[in-house]
């Protein structure tokens, strides 16, 4: 017989609701995470190069969201 276990699912962050300016000021800081952490990769100071992808992919993130608030705004 197969022992009963239980498993949790984790519980989805909540979405958080940023105006225009908000993810506007979020993707200049990504960019100049992504600049600075482009620069340690290439000095060799930069110990976890996936930081870089990371970045990257908030980067996008961030603007798709802020193309999806422009959208909105022209309905």
């Amino acid at each position: 017989m197969a022992a009963d276990k239980t498993t949790k699912k984790a519980a989805k962050p909540a979405v958080e609701v940023k105006t225009l300016a908000d993810l506007q000021k979020d993707l200049a800081a990504k960019q100049q995470d992504l600049l600075a952490a482009r620069q340690g990769h290439r000095a060799g100071e930069l110990v976890n190069p996936r930081t870089i992808t990371l970045t990257r992919k908030e980067i996008a993130r961030l603007k798709t969201a802020i193309r999806a608030e422009e959208l909105k705004g022209d309905k």
